[in-house]
C-alpha cells in the first residue's frame, strides 16, 4: 500500500513507532482512532503538508508500530507523539485528531494545562469520537470486547465481520471504499494484531477513570478548538455535538449532517473545508 512506501520508524524506549513526515511550514500532528491507523489521514494528507510540516503515526498496538504483549495506555500514545515532535526538535504544534486520537489529544491538552508539556499546543482539531464518555454510544463488540470474551471474540474476527461492523459507522451514503477495507484491515491483523485489539479498548474505560481531567482540558484550553462532526455516527455523532455545544465555552462545531465516524475518510473535501476556515480565521493559514 501507497501510504507506507516512504515511512520511517523512531524507537521511544522499548517501542517503535511507524511513522509519516512530510511538508513545511507550521507542526501538525495527527491522531488517529481506533481500531485502523495513520493511513485513514492518506485521503487529506497531500492538502496537509501543503500546508503543513505534517506528522501521523501508528499509535503503539496498532498498524505497524509495535504490538507488545503488555498494557497499553492513553499516556504511552501521547508520550509517542511528544516524543516524536522532540525528536525533530519541534517546539511548537497544531493538533488535528480522531475517534482515539480525541482522547489522546486531550491527555495532550492536559499535560499543557498542568504545565508538563514537551511541546506547545497552538489549536485542536478533533473528528468524531468519545469526547465526554456519558453520551458515547459504543458498539455491542466493543462492550464484548472488555469483557472476560475479549480475547475470544477478538480471535474469530474476520475481514467480513470487520467490514460489516465499519459500514454500520459510516454513513449509507458515502460507505467504506474497498481499498479502505482492505488496507486497514491488513494493517489491523498485522504482527498477531487481533491479539491488541482487547488490550486497546480500555481506552474506554479510561475515559470514564480520567473524565474529570480530560474534559477539564478541553473545556479549559486556553487555545482556538474546532469540532468537525460527522452528525449519522450512531457511537459519536449529533449526540455528542450537542454535548460539546452544552459544556464547552463558545463551541466551534462543524456539522457534517449526512456524514458518519470517520469524516475525514468519507467527504474528504468537506473535512478539509472545515479546516481551511478554522485555521484562515485564526492562524492565517491556508490550505
Amino acid at each position: 500500500m501507497t501510504w507506507y512506501k516512504d515511512n520511517k520508524e523512531l524507537k521511544v524506549g522499548e517501542l517503535t513507532i511507524n511513522y509519516k513526515e512530510s511538508g513545511q511550514g507550521p507542526a501538525l500532528i495527527c491522531l488517529h482512532g481506533f481500531p485502523t491507523a495513520a493511513l485513514d489521514f492518506e485521503y487529506i494528507w497531500p492538502q496537509l503538508t501543503g500546508s503543513f510540516h505534517a506528522f501521523a503515526y501508528d499509535f503503539i498496538g496498532m498498524g505497524k508500530s509495535a504490538k507488545p504483549f503488555s498494557d497499553i495506555t492513553v499516556g504511552m500514545q501521547a508520550d509517542m507523539a511528544e516524543a516524536l515532535l522532540v525528536h525533530y526538535g519541534i517546539q511548537e504544534a497544531h493538533i488535528l485528531a480522531h475517534d482515539l486520537g480525541d482522547t489522546v489529544a486531550l491527555e495532550l491538552l492536559a499535560r499543557q494545562k498542568d504545565g508538563k508539556s514537551k511541546v506547545k499546543w497552538l489549536s485542536s482539531i478533533l473528528l468524531n469520537g468519545g469526547l465526554f464518555p456519558e453520551v458515547h454510544q459504543p458498539r455491542f463488540i466493543q462492550k464484548l470486547l472488555l469483557t472476560p470474551l475479549g480475547p475470544l471474540v477478538a480471535n474469530f474476527i474476520s475481514s467480513a465481520t470487520y467490514s460489516r461492523n465499519m459500514n454500520n459507522i459510516f454513513a449509507p451514503k458515502y460507505p467504506p471504499s474497498e481499498k479502505f477495507l482492505k488496507e486497514s484491515w491488513e494493517v489491523l491483523v498485522e504482527n498477531n494484531g487481533k491479539k491488541m485489539i482487547p488490550r486497546l479498548i480500555k481506552y474506554m474505560p479510561e475515559r470514564k477513570r480520567h473524565r474529570e481531567r480530560w474534559v477539564g482540558a478541553l473545556t479549559h484550553a486556553e487555545i482556538p478548538r474546532r469540532f468537525i462532526n460527522g452528525a449519522l455516527d450512531p457511537v459519536s455523532g449529533k449526540h455528542m455535538a450537542e454535548r460539546y455545544k452544552e459544556l464547552i465555552p463558545d463551541p466551534d462545531v462543524f456539522i457534517l449532517d449526512d456524514v458518519g465516524h470517520y469524516p475525514h475518510v468519507e467527504t474528504p473535501e468537506r473535512v478539509l473545508d472545515g479546516m481551511a476556515e478554522f485555521y484562515l480565521k485564526h492562524f492565517s493559514i491556508s490550505l
